[in-house]
């Protein structure tokens, strides 16, 4: 239901964003089929199940497939985790500056750098952990800062944004937690939505936003991101766990900047498609060709377009 409302949302919002007498809406409304059955088809042949959700920051156009179904998150969920630390420094329980010990009690495996620092020996601030976090998935700096702001208080805020499915549940590499179905959770509609607040600068205010994108910002590995023409911005956090893969990013296409979830669950094995680029791909270039033309479909100097 929610996709065939945004449908009807869409084609309103295209139907008047452009003056009558220059909108094509025929010819707009065959590219917004191709790419949506171009979609269809990076899901009919991705292995597992496939959730899609991607918004139009200026527009409001969007796109989805299954964007409801709940996912399990990999550290992607370490966003929701970046924003609880923000709330609670900004609210003084503790500062960004204030240093943490990294002692061998709380280190994992899996990503990070951290499970190999001495016993003890080292302190990071808590934005250093963030930072860890981010852009080296650091599951050590992740559990610290897990324990620090607290499994319950991190849900009370998702739920206080309005997101009923976005949910940490479990602390990272804990397979059992894992095992008891305890995972960490979210849908593709709901991850864009948290990704559109920090866009919007509407979560706590603009400045710890941008704080929080720049992290994001920060280089590291993506699929979504392989997709894009090398140099365009992308704030994103991906995931990965056993069967499943998972990316919310926030791309900067000049005029036409996105938001853009992928998530997969009962991933093949042997799986040799790419999901993540080919959607990044192809989003990217739908919204360059409608951010790069004028309402006759030609492509002109973007400084000329109003």
């Amino acid at each position: 239901m929610r996709s065939l409302e945004r449908l009807s949302l869409t084609l309103l919002v295209v139907a008047t964003v452009l003056p009558a007498t220059y909108a094509q809406k025929p010819h707009l409304a065959i590219l917004r089929e191709k790419t949506t059955s171009a979609l269809e088809d990076i899901a009919h042949r991705t292995g597992g199940v496939l959730g899609v959700a991607a918004l139009d920051l200026t527009s409001g156009e969007s796109f989805a497939i299954n964007e409801d179904l709940v996912f399990p998150q990999g550290s992607a969920i370490k966003i929701p985790v970046l924003m609880e630390v923000w709330k609670q420094a900004s609210e003084g329980a503790f500062t960004l500056g204030d240093k943490h010990p990294v002692p061998k009690g709380v280190m994992v495996a899996g990503s990070g750098v951290l499970q190999f620092f001495g016993d003890g020996t080292s302190e990071l601030s808590i934005r250093d952990l963030a930072v860890l976090m981010i852009i080296l998935s650091d599951n050590t700096a992740t559990n610290i800062l897990i324990d620090l702001v607290g499994m319950e208080r991190i849900n009370e805020t998702m739920a206080s944004l309005g997101l009923k499915h976005t949910r940490v549940q479990r602390r990272m590499i804990d397979e059992a937690a894992s095992a008891r179905n305890d995972e960490n959770l979210s849908t593709p509609y709901e991850a864009v939505e948290i990704m559109k607040i920090l866009y919007n600068g509407s979560f706590l205010n603009r400045e710890a936003c941008d704080e929080m994108l720049e992290i994001l910002k920060l280089p590291k590995g993506g699929g979504i991101k392989r997709g894009l023409p090398s140099g365009v911005a992308i704030a994103f956090k991906p995931g990965g766990i056993a069967g499943v893969a998972t990316e919310w990013a926030l791309v900067y296409a000049e005029r036409r900047p996105f938001a853009v979830a992928v998530m997969q669950n009962y991933g093949a094995r042997g799986d040799t498609t790419d999901p993540m680029r080919d959607i990044g791909a192809l989003l990217y270039d739908y919204y360059w060709r409608l951010g790069n033309s004028t309402g006759h479909g030609t492509y002109v100097t973007p400084s000329l377009l109003k």
